[in-house]
């Protein structure tokens, strides 16, 4: 197996195996949710299903609702807890962060703009693919 690719986690996997027995029983044609499994298996490039879903399971970190943590957001640092979460295919996860305390995310001495909310993209390891003029991410996030 190629592992250099991302394998994406048993659930996205299984999503994968469900929408390939929807579309082939559109087309007429019925496999069983094992066969669906074992054939999403082989176009990752593993022998068969126990081996890919072992290798998602170590692949993936992850985040979910109710999780506390910590970070940094435009600079300014914050904790609090993932209100939603949802892994992307690539890998990234789209996340609404509610920060225990709201954080002034201007950096101006003219006005503020406070937020105690916020959605953002970010990767397993919790760091945003955006990045301020400065090259930081825009997002830095840790389990707290």
């Amino acid at each position: 197996m190629n592992t250099t690719t991302n394998i994406p986690s048993r659930d996205m996997l299984k999503t994968q195996a469900k929408r390939l027995r929807s579309d082939l029983a559109a087309r007429g044609q019925t496999i069983s949710h094992a066969q669906a499994l074992e054939t999403i298996a082989h176009q990752w490039g593993a022998r068969d299903w126990n081996t890919l879903s072992a290798q998602a399971a170590d692949a993936v970190v992850g985040w979910a609702p109710g999780q506390r943590v910590a970070g940094h957001y435009l600079g300014h640092p914050f904790v609090g807890e993932v209100k939603a979460a949802q892994q992307s295919a690539n890998g990234f996860w789209s996340l609404t962060l509610r920060f225990d305390e709201a954080i002034d995310v201007v950096t101006s001495v003219h006005f503020s703009s406070f937020r105690k909310q916020v959605n953002v993209t970010v990767n397993k390891d919790g760091q945003s693919p955006q990045k301020t003029s400065n090259g930081q991410p825009h997002m830095v996030l840790q389990a707290a």
